[in-house]
């Protein structure tokens, strides 16, 4: 056999083969590595290869793809099982997409096996634009849903990733988005550990996830694409994280151009590369030359660097014979196939939440129903179906396309736009108001009226991809925006029942709707088949089980400071007033019954685990899927804690009077607190337990008329 370079022996380890292979290069080739879009070096075998690749919720801006519901819908299903389920699909289109640009000699942006999703950051106000990105507000859900994705994404093979995912953006970043280039989040040592830090660290130490991507702002001074605080410290020597950390996209100039922290791109470039950035998302790390001139960093720096990009380009396979590799044979006929549709459908009926539905006037049957009306702005939209950072579908369901396909042939099916989602008229010539009375028309002979009121990714998303008179991508309230209160109100007028379809990506303050309007059902960005989905919905296909994984607030004004990062009264875990409609709530088309809370011991050891069981009971007439929500309230802590936190979630599917055991263990991570200097200890005292398919405050028992179970122990 001829002597093959190391960088080429499959026998020896990635990190062995990367070492060798940087050893190799110039150090003009190794900077050029370090830039998103690496250009090939002919030389030494490299091709060129684009790092910028995104998979929030579906391969995005390649093409054909399955589309599934925006992130925020996916967490409304509360199930890991289902997320990894659909980070599977995304992962194996990815492939086929991958291998076959590659056939074609595409290695174009967007081309690529890495991933910058998923996006674990804390919706932690509801006027934010990208919380629609994430898995809601509680940082153990996100956690729980971020490695589940992470898992799907990366795949299960020993040796190779399937793809590489991304946890970004670390860290301490939600909004405001008109000013991310510049802001500096402070935060406290205990909020940041306790809620900003948490899902970011299960995601490095669980998922063992391959990157991760700096923020744009400071935390606490320092710009988090060149924080030794979060990168070094932390990052690194505290989680013992191996795999590559990027920036994001054009974060690094911000540090001379907007944070002031440098004074040149040089220097900025330098202060990335010490602290451990490796990849730059932009045009700053060219500069590393001069700062590699001017004494600023070493090429050992470099080296460490470009050695980590390689062994995730190694791990990948991309140096491999394709044959050893066992994700090369994917062809690219699954993309877009029925299963993966199917599977995205799955994921569209689990993330809807029943908000409202008095007097059971949901489900409708079909069979009486002689007119139907579909009113508003989101009825026949396509960009509500998709979110932001969304692929192509091949077919998109809207809402009325979805009432067409479920109703009878015989029902005739009025539809009215309604209103612009935001203007005061729909054409630029017309009188404000110009399609209300096409509206009312519909709505008089309708037998029922389906309102599509609510958001879309215009509005609300990131800084640059949303703009519109709306601000930069952030919700200035928290109000349906444009005439839609107003159309809500003339339509509900008419005296018609009114079911109300809420399309958006965070919470609306709608509390005239739930006073006034009988069903209401939130709907997020449901993804290509989403127009199916809450068609199902409405007639009765299926029950609902969707929860809710933000606070729904009932005014603006009682909103803390968009700026300020503090958590309190934030999030249900330490707001002081009542929720509209509270994290974790949702209603399904049957009832279940819990049993009292059996608990493996009263009083345990510091560092024991302790078990807890409830029976759950399906008591109405539909097969049903509840989900079991356990929360924890350390009663005696001798710092403020949250007033109760999720600490489990079971998925149970129950037929019409069966019923089913769930379990939960509760380890000490679980009983522990973070002190006010960010450490985390394990206090003794006495612990309440709350298991229900709610949260135990007032207003989910008001809303649900079920109450929830509570057992307590001592530590």
């Amino acid at each position: 056999m001829p002597d093959i370079p190391a960088y080429k022996n499959e026998e020896l380890s990635f990190e062995e083969r990367a070492k060798d292979l940087v050893s190799r290069m110039t150090l003009e080739e190794k900077v050029s590595q370090m830039i998103y879009n690496s250009p090939a070096i002919p030389r030494l075998g490299i091709p060129s290869y684009n790092w910028w690749n995104e998979a929030l919720h579906g391969v995005a801006r390649a093409g054909t793809a399955t589309m599934f519901p925006q992130a925020i819908g996916l967490a409304a299903t509360f199930d890991e099982n289902l997320v990894y389920k659909v980070a599977e699909v995304i992962s194996t289109e990815a492939r086929a997409k991958f291998h076959e640009f590659q056939r074609k000699n595409d290695h174009g942006i967007y081309k690529g096996l890495t991933f910058w999703s998923p996006n674990i950051n804390i919706f932690r106000d509801p006027r934010w634009g990208r919380g629609q990105e994430t898995y809601g507000e509680d940082p153990y859900l996100t956690g729980r849903l971020g490695v589940a994705f992470i898992k799907g994404i990366q795949g299960n093979d020993e040796k190779y990733l399937k793809a590489a995912a991304c946890a970004k953006h670390f860290a301490v970043h939600s909004g405001p988005e008109s000013e991310r280039h510049s802001f500096n989040a402070v935060v406290s040592k205990k909020d940041l550990r306790e809620t900003y830090l948490s899902a970011f660290s299960e995601c490095v130490k669980e998922a063992k996830v391959e990157a991760v991507m700096g923020a744009y702002n400071r935390v606490n001074g320092e710009p988090c694409c060149g924080s030794e605080t979060l990168l070094k410290k932390i990052l690194r020597e505290e989680w013992g994280f191996k795999g590559h950390v990027v920036s994001d996209c054009w974060a690094i100039c911000d540090f001379h151009q907007h944070h002031k922290v440098t004074d040149s791109p040089h220097e900025s470039a330098a202060l990335a590369l010490k602290n451990g950035c490796d990849l730059n998302c932009g045009n700053t790390y060219p500069k590393l030359l001069l700062a590699y001139k001017e004494g600023l960093i070493t090429e050992e720096m470099i080296d460490e660097a470009v050695t980590r990009l390689m062994v995730t380009r190694m791990k990948l396979g991309l140096f491999d014979d394709p044959s050893k590799v066992p994700y090369t044979s994917i062809p690219f006929e699954v993309c877009d196939c029925d299963e993966h549709r199917k599977l995205a459908l799955e994921a569209s009926k689990k993330s809807l939440v029943l908000l409202k539905n008095q007097n059971n006037i949901l489900p409708l049957d079909r069979n009486k129903i002689k007119s139907i009306a579909v009113i508003g702005p989101n009825a026949d939209s396509i960009s509500v179906l998709k979110g932001n950072y969304y692929g192509t579908a091949s077919r998109y369901i809207t809402v009325l396309e979805g009432i067409h396909e479920a109703v009878n042939e015989r029902t005739r099916v009025y539809y009215a736009e309604g209103c612009h989602l935001y203007k005061d008229k729909v054409q630029g010539l017309a009188e404000p108001k110009d399609r209300f009375a096409e509206a009312i028309s519909a709505a008089e002979r309708a037998d029922v009226v389906i309102m599509c009121l609510g958001l879309d990714p215009g509005i609300e998303g990131e800084e640059g991809d949303a703009s519109n008179e709306y601000s930069n991508g952030d919700k200035k309230d928290l109000n349906l925006p444009g005439l839609q209160q107003e159309l809500l109100e003339a339509v509900h007028a008419v005296g018609k029942p009114v079911i109300l379809v809420l399309l958006s990506g965070s919470a609306l303050a709608v509390s005239w709707a739930d006073e006034n309007i009988p069903a209401i059902i939130q709907a997020w960005y449901p993804g290509a088949e989403g127009g199916r989905a809450v068609a199902g919905l409405i007639f009765g296909d299926f029950c609902p089980s969707g929860k809710l994984p933000v606070t729904f607030y009932r005014t603006t004004e009682e909103l803390p400071d968009f700026r300020d990062y503090s958590m309190k009264n934030r999030t249900y875990r330490y707001m002081q007033n009542e929720a509209l409609y509270p994290f974790g709530y949702g209603l399904s088309y049957t009832k279940f019954e819990y049993g009292e809370i059996k608990i493996s011991s009263d009083r345990i050891n510091a560092g024991d685990n302790i078990e807890c069981t409830v029976t759950v009971k399906n008591a109405g007439n539909w097969e049903a899927e509840e989900t079991v929500q356990l929360y924890l309230r350390d009663v005696e802590a001798s710092v403020e804690v949250p007033r109760w936190q999720l600490r489990g979630v079971r998925k149970v599917t129950l037929k019409p009077g069966e019923e089913k055991e769930a379990s939960f263990l509760l380890t000490p991570k679980d009983m522990s607190l973070i002190d006010n200097d960010g450490k985390r200890i394990l206090e003794p005292g006495v612990f309440e337990v709350f298991i229900g398919g709610s949260q135990p405050d007032k207003r989910s028992l008001a809303l649900t008329g079920t109450p929830v179970k509570k057992a307590e122990f001592e530590v």
